[in-house]
């Protein structure tokens, strides 16, 4: 009790002081004129400390929960005023309260105007992340080709751990950037509709239904914000590319019309005033595609036109293919008949006539294979033309050899005559030109070798090989100066025996002794008998087998032009040796036989 009366006596002091202690003073009075005993009073006032304590108690708890309250929701504030610091990416704001000064109620309405404050801004910063990013999100559906909707910015959820200025600054930047990808795309799709119009006007189609086709948002007339996504780019740019594809084949079309028309202009020579008509299609003939750009150039219809136009030209055409062809095949022929080349079989000619007749063939190809032919010729003939001088050369030095040989023949060449000294003028020439005859078939020979080994082929004269040509002339000649030679010594043999003869027993010097008696004549025309019939012999056999030779070396010669390639070249030459050894007989025996 004493440990308690002490705190009771603590506070009765303190109670007297006010109302309590007044009612305390009165409850005493009270007990004393009633008589209460102390135990009771003990009791009564035990139960008041109790009473009082549970009613301090309870105030005590109720100012702890107010402190508490308190503290939290000044560490809330501070911890709120902290995040919104850290959010909107600042360290520190002027007029920032100290912690920890004054009362609670007074830190906490200290910071109550800066956490305020602190909320506007992040309300503001929010609403700037919102706009920005609304942006954002109203671009990308562009972009990305989504339909818009009304609550675009509702529907914007913005990270408010991360307010800052550099955060805002980023969003910013990306929106800058989609901003810029949309002005380009725009860009884009603005050329690509150009070029839709500009390809659609030289194609001479409605440029509004392609590019509707692709897009509806693409045509003005719809009020629409323009699609550009990727994929209507993609489209806009195939569209490009399949309308570049089809001018490149209208235009490789006309071209090939355009050409067309131009050789049949040129065929048939075409007045300039019908090709007037068609002057805009041969004006595309070396225009490119990038530069075609008037409008309706490249229609159908003038397509359609010029291919009528050529088909007209073309059964035209027909009517005169013939005499083209056999102007060209007269061409042809004149080039091989001027360089003594093969010409084309007679047959072949007379099936082309009859393919053209009938229709069945391209007068195109036929026309272009001819080219082709006259072509071949000419480049064959421009080689064989060294070789072909020197044969003509050489052909003419074998004409002043035949005349040369007749000429050596005529027993009145020395005669006085009209003429005459030509002849002999001739004659000089002819030697020269016949002495230049060997070194000029060995060139032939050589220049022939490498023409046929150059080109593979052999060298045909009129359907001959040039070599054999050459080859049976040198063994005609060789035979020929073998011939000569025999011919000597037999005309030495002759004379020997006329020797003889004019040396026998009874024959007279000078005019007296060609008169012989009967039997020295008789017995000398016995001896020139024999001579005779050995000679004739021996003319025989020599003209038998200079025959055979000639024969033998021109065997592969055959009719037309092979025959005239014999007559030329080998027939002369063996005429010649006969008439040689007929006129060198004739001669030998004319002056002993004579009476």
């Amino acid at each position: 009790m004493d440990s308690f009366q002490t705190p009771m006596g603590l506070q009765s002091s303190v109670l007297l002081e006010t109302s309590c202690g007044y009612l305390l003073q009165e409850l005493q009075i009270i007990w004393d004129e009633v008589g209460e005993d102390q135990l009771e009073r003990g009791k009564v006032m035990l139960d008041l400390e109790q009473e009082c304590l549970e009613v301090y108690r309870r105030k005590v708890d109720r100012a702890n929960i107010s402190r508490a309250r308190l503290h939290q929701e000044l560490a809330e504030s501070e911890a709120e005023f902290t995040h919104l610091l850290l959010s909107l990416g600042e360290r520190s704001l002027p007029g920032r309260p100290e912690k920890k000064t004054g009362t609670l109620k007074e830190q906490l309405d200290s910071i109550t105007p800066a956490l305020k404050e602190m909320r506007m801004r992040k309300q503001e910063r929010v609403n700037q992340f919102r706009a920005v990013l609304g942006q954002i999100q109203i671009i990308s559906r562009e972009i990305a080709g989504q339909s818009e909707n009304d609550d675009t910015l509702t529907n914007v959820t913005v990270n408010e751990n991360d307010l800052s200025l550099k955060k805002l600054e980023e969003y910013q930047n990306e929106l800058q950037r989609l901003h810029n990808e949309k002005d380009s795309r725009l860009q884009r799709v603005e050329k690509y509709i150009d070029a839709v119009r500009n390809s659609s006007a030289t194609l001479g189609m409605e440029s509004s239904i392609i590019i509707t086709k692709v897009h509806p948002s693409l045509n003005e007339r719809c009020g629409i914000t323009k699609n550009i996504s990727d994929s209507i780019l993609t489209k806009l740019n195939s569209t490009v590319e399949s309308l570049e594809e089809e001018k490149q084949k209208r235009l490789e079309k006309l071209h090939h019309l355009g050409k067309a028309l131009t050789n049949l202009w040129n065929l048939m020579d075409t007045p300039y005033e019908d090709r007037q008509m068609f002057s805009h299609v041969t004006g595309l003939l070396s225009v490119s595609s990038a530069k075609v750009s008037d409008p309706g150039s490249l229609t159908l219809t003038i397509i359609q036109q010029a291919e009528a136009e050529v088909k007209r030209l073309d059964q035209l055409k027909a009517s005169k293919m013939k005499e083209l062809f056999l102007k060209k095949q007269k061409e042809l022929e004149g080039i091989c008949n001027k360089s003594h080349m093969e010409l084309p079989p007679q047959s072949d000619k007379d099936n082309i006539i009859n393919l053209i007749n009938s229709g069945e063939i391209d007068h195109a190809e036929l026309l272009m294979s001819m080219d082709e032919q006259i072509l071949i010729a000419k480049e064959e003939a421009s080689s064989r033309k060294a070789i072909m001088e020197k044969v003509e050369k050489w052909i003419s030095a074998r004409d002043e050899e035949r005349w040369l040989e007749e000429y050596s023949m005529d027993q009145n060449r020395y005669s006085v005559s009209r003429g005459a000294h030509k002849n002999l003028r001739r004659a000089e020439r002819a030697r020269v030109s016949v002495n230049k005859i060997p070194a000029l078939v060995d060139l032939l020979v050589e220049q022939t070798k490498s023409w046929e080994e150059e080109r593979k082929k052999v060298f045909l004269y009129d359907e001959v090989p040039l070599l054999a040509i050459l080859e049976e002339y040198n063994r005609l000649r060789q035979q020929k100066k073998e011939e000569k030679q025999t011919q000597r010594e037999k005309k030495k043999v002759q004379n020997q025996v006329i020797a003889e003869q004019e040396n026998l027993p009874g024959s007279r010097p000078g005019t007296s002794s060609r008169r012989l008696s009967n039997k020295s004549l008789n017995g000398g025309c016995n001896n020139a008998t024999q001579l005779n019939r050995r000679l004739s012999l021996s003319i025989q056999q020599l003209g038998s087998n200079s025959i055979n030779s000639a024969t033998q070396g021109i065997s592969f010669i055959k009719e037309g032009r092979k025959a005239h390639v014999q007559k030329m070249f080998a027939r002369p030459i063996l005429a010649s040796h006969l008439r040689d050894e007929t006129a060198s007989i004739v001669s030998t025996f004319s002056g002993p036989l004579s009476p």
